[in-house]
């Protein structure tokens, strides 16, 4: 099982769970490929982004931990 935090770095995120960059693209964050995006937590993405990290923490969990 995956468990991704506030504290996760973006990058981690989409390496072990592709299939979460839809949920980033859905709240504004359109360049995953550049440095500053894959180096931001979770936590600052939302920051910068206006949106609820718990919010967001259960949607990438829950996308991340389906069977594919």
């Amino acid at each position: 099982m995956i468990e991704i935090t506030k504290d996760t770095v973006i990058g981690d995120i989409l390496d072990i769970a592709p299939q979460t960059a839809p949920i980033f693209f859905s709240i504004g964050m359109h360049c995953l490929g550049c440095p500053s995006s894959r180096g931001e937590t979770v936590e600052e993405a939302c920051a910068v982004h206006g949106v609820d990290v718990e919010k967001l923490l259960a949607i990438v969990n829950e996308t991340a931990n389906k069977a594919e």
